[in-house]
């Protein structure tokens, strides 16, 4: 473990300082940068130094980095999507825990992303606080600075503070990431392997009272399906004008309270597209909503207990997440429009609104372990669900983690009655710079229930197993490569099989950020009380060898199930195939643009199979097709000003004959213009056009208006134009 003592400093160091070989004496310079990949410990392969200080407000790293000419990579883009650049980073583990530190990253440009290390969880780069960063390619490398502002951070209010501390480097054009002090894969965990700061003296986040108001307005034109039942479906407009504010305080130093009064919970950016069509499960889509999103970290739990966008419309909310001492603390509650609104005119819960609670403690111990619990509650309209849990993760040894969790569902409903069920989920990890390792088991009880959670199956007992394994050649161009296996099998609770799987696997890593896969799946899956035997064979790659652009793609065939089979027609085995492609071209520093292509096919064997005498369909059939396009295209004037163009193509042609899905085509449209000056203060302008082969069929005579299907793309079925613009007071 590497000490260090940030000196204070007389006046805030400016990036022209570091230019030309200067460099400011006061500050504390680090040099001796190890790389964690593609080498262990290697020295950088490109000279980098960092000098670092503070004062009473801020504090300071300025981060001076050479590479060959032409080699900086370095693109103006929007805040947080630099990850395909050269950044630098800055890494504070501020309660000095070793279970979660803050990260703060810049490109050459200034362009800046910052989110949080849980330690047990993937980062959660949904954090966004207010700090200020600068960057200047220069003939052999860049500058780049960060100020930090401690309001910005939370810590204890100790007069000398001690905290975690560590710098970064990353350069794609070698797959090659760099700290100080020395970080390894070796050892499990990230945020335990900082350095040691100390020399903070009085200093603190204060007060940090932070006011967001906002104002919002929409005008929409839609098509309302199903519409009354007189009626039946119509084009109507709605006029939507919201004001509202969020308010944030700093408790002790360290608590953090969020109220939302009639809270912006608008979601500016659009849903990537998904595959939905013939789907098991329900596709999950991630939460864009900043209020659900900052903080969220608090809530993770083995199982996923608390998904936001279960909450649809809320009007109020109020939340505290922080710590104090080694205790880690969430607390949520809002309430949700939307159940009230779905009942409709004439259901008693008309109206009415749904209440919701969350809460999440954790105790932590050890060097690296914790045990926490959580209880979730919604009530709406006679049904209530309560649900509580404890978990624990413990540090077995350097490589070796034990996570758990316990879970007891409670819930009432109006017409079923009243339903208890369990659930647990165990896994044990290990982890090395050459191998990874997880055995998993879950099992959910039939009457386990979550309504604010995300679980996909209950009534399951399931063991899994992963495992990858790679060699480091001596190689410039061959990264690491090795093998991989997956083998997972779950059974009902009377013991009846219901799913098995094994899929080994081959990975590849090369220089410039290329990797490439191959795998083999041969699965046995029972569905509708049907046994099914299939397999599959996929493969893919990804590369960033050329500074203008990046590919990505994937293809897997082999035989699939039709869940959706037409009436008569019981769930078959077919041939089918999944590919997916993504372009990114940036033919100037300032335009980024996406190609997103996915193509999703199902067709029938040459042979016959059950349910198929009532459907009278030539052998081999396709069963459907379905194509996702996105083209996306951003123009970004600069650090704060950016224009987005989107067009989406969805379209489902099927076999009606086979498969229960709508034939559906939309194109959708989406421009939107941005200014975010830093999270809280922002204005945007948006339209958004969505087209769709339906057409409304008049009614006559007491019948109401109906919906046919037409071959093209002609009807407006949404078409929305909005304003909104929100700023940040801090005290």
């Amino acid at each position: 473990m590497k000490n260090v003592k940030i000196p204070r400093l007389a006046s805030k160091p400016k990036l022209e300082e570091f230019l030309d070989g200067h460099f400011r004496a006061d500050m504390l310079r680090v040099d001796d940068f190890r790389q964690r990949s593609p080498g262990d410990g290697v020295p950088v392969s490109q000279k980098t130094s960092a000098w670092v200080g503070y004062d009473d407000k801020n504090l300071y790293a300025v981060f001076v980095c050479h590479s060959p000419a032409g080699q900086t990579r370095a693109r103006l883009s929007k805040r947080d999507d630099l990850f395909a650049d050269d950044i630098v980073g800055i890494f504070l583990d501020t309660f000095h825990d070793h279970q979660r530190s803050y990260e703060f990253f810049v490109n050459p440009l200034g362009v800046q992303a910052d989110g949080i290390v849980n330690e047990g969880q993937n980062d959660d780069m949904s954090f966004d606080t207010l700090w200020y960063s600068d960057g200047r390619v220069t003939a052999d490398g860049f500058v780049a600075t960060a100020t930090i502002p401690f309001k910005s951070l939370r810590f204890t209010s100790a007069d000398v503070q001690t905290w975690g501390f560590g710098l970064g480097r990353f350069l794609p054009t070698n797959n090659e990431s760099s700290f100080w002090p020395y970080i390894t894969r070796r050892q499990n965990g990230f945020t335990p392997q900082l350095g040691n700061a100390a020399g903070m003296e009085g200093i603190s986040p204060g007060r940090n009272l932070q006011f967001i108001p906002y104002g919002a307005l929409g005008h929409a034109h839609f098509l309302d399906n199903p519409g009354s039942a007189a009626e039946g479906p119509l084009y109507r407009t709605n006029t939507d004008e919201r004001i509202g504010l969020d308010a944030k305080m700093v408790l002790h130093d360290s608590l953090t309270v969020d109220v939302a009064l009639r809270p912006d919970f608008s979601q500016v950016e659009s849903d990537d597209p998904q595959v939905t069509v013939n789907q098991r499960y329900a596709v999950q889509f991630r939460e864009k909503r900043p209020f659900f999103i900052e903080n969220n970290g608090f809530f993770v739990t083995p199982e996923n207990l608390f998904f936001s966008r279960n909450i649809i419309d809320p009007e109020y909310g109020v939340r505290l997440t922080g710590k104090l001492g080694r205790w880690n603390m969430g607390f949520l509650t809002i309430d949700d429009r939307a159940p009230g609104i779905v009942a409709g005119v004439g259901n008693p819960n008309y109206g009415k609104r749904a209440a919701n609670g969350v809460g999440r403690v954790q105790r932590e111990f050890g060097k690296q372990s914790n045990v926490g619990a959580m209880f979730t509650d919604r009530e709406f309209g006679g049904r209530v669900n309560r649900v509580g849990a404890v978990d624990t993760s413990i540090h077995l040894s350097t490589h070796w983690t034990l996570a758990g969790q316990f879970i007891h569902s409670y819930t009432v409903d109006p017409t079923a009655g009243r339903t208890l069920g369990n659930a647990v989920n165990a896994n044990l990890t290990a982890s090395d710079r050459k191998y990874f390792y997880q055995l998993a088991y879950i099992d959910r009880g039939a009457g386990f229930n979550t309504d604010l959670g995300f679980v996909t199956r209950v009534d399951i007992r399931q063991v899994q197993q992963y495992a990858n394994y790679k060699f480091h050649p001596k190689s410039k161009v061959l990264i690491s490569w090795g093998p991989q296996l997956n083998v997972q099998g779950d059974v009902d609770h009377h013991g009846v099989q219901q799913d098995w799987s094994v899929r080994p696997g081959m990975q590849v890593e090369m220089a410039r950020s290329t990797y490439a896969y191959v795998n083999r799946n041969e699965i046995f899956e029972r569905f509708s009380n049907t046994n099914f035997r299939r397999a599959s064979t996929g493969f893919g790659a990804h590369t960033e060898y050329f500074k203008l652009a990046t590919f990505d793609w994937g293809y897997s065939r082999g035989t699939r199930i039709n869940y959706s089979p037409a009436a008569g027609v019981n769930p078959f085995l077919g041939h089918g195939d999944e590919a997916q492609m993504t372009v990114t071209v940036r033919p100037v520093p300032k335009v980024k643009v996406d190609e997103i292509y996915s193509l999703t096919r199902l067709k029938t064997d040459d042979g016959s199979f059950a349910g198929w005498a009532s459907a009278p369909v030539s052998h081999p059939a396709t069963v459907f097709v379905n194509h996702l396009w996105r083209s996306r295209v951003v123009y970004q004037y600069n650090r704060a000003l950016s224009l987005r163009v989107i067009v989406d193509y969805n379209a489902t042609l099927k076999n009606p004959a086979l498969i229960n899905l709508d034939r559906q085509k939309r194109v959708t449209g989406d421009v939107l213009l941005t200014w975010l000056l830093h999270p809280g203060t922002a204005f945007y302008l948006g339209y958004t056009d969505s087209l769709e082969n339906l057409a409304v069929v008049p009614g006559s005579l007491g019948i109401p208006n109906s919906v046919v299907r037409t071959n093209l793309p002609s009807a407006t079925t949404q078409r929305q134009f909005f304003a909104k613009i929100s700023y940040l007071f801090r005290f």
